[in-house]
């Protein structure tokens, strides 16, 4: 383990702090560990578009929108390969929220992804893609 100091202006610290509060990290330290991990998987998730990742699709839509809920289900099945699982929420009268769990090249979850959210009814659509090396044990630690 490396340790090193920096040096804020005191307004970016108080924020910093003030973000720590709401986070509930414990430490500077810790804090700025989690930040710097998620920063980095941000970068590699920019300069490795092509490789395997895990990916988290919501998005709202209209399920009176002509056989929208058909068309989501026919992409869904045509993407078996990258679908995992697939959440489905009654938000009112006529919005649904959907949550689909994919895995795959990113290149592909994506485009699948994409190609899902341009559906005519489909509203509020993100993608969260995790890059990495996907079913490898990365970590070395063991949960209880």
């Amino acid at each position: 383990m490396q340790r090193f100091t920096i040096s804020l202006q005191d307004s970016l610290a108080q924020e910093f702090d003030a973000f720590m509060a709401r986070t509930g990290h414990s430490n500077r330290s810790e804090a700025i560990r989690d930040l710097l991990l998620t920063h980095l998987a941000q970068q590699r998730e920019a300069t490795q578009a092509m490789g395997p990742c895990v990916a988290n699709l919501s998005y709202v839509y209209d399920h009176h929108e002509r056989e929208l809920a058909e068309r989501l289900a026919r992409l869904q099945h045509a993407h078996h390969d990258l679908t995992i699982a697939t959440t489905h929420v009654h938000l009112d009268h006529s919005r649904c929220l959907e949550t689909v769990m994919l895995k795959g090249p990113a290149e592909q979850v994506r485009q699948f992804a994409n190609q899902l959210m341009a559906e005519r009814g489909v509203h509020h659509g993100q993608l969260n893609v995790v890059m990495g090396q996907i079913g490898a044990d990365t970590h070395h630690h063991h949960h209880d």
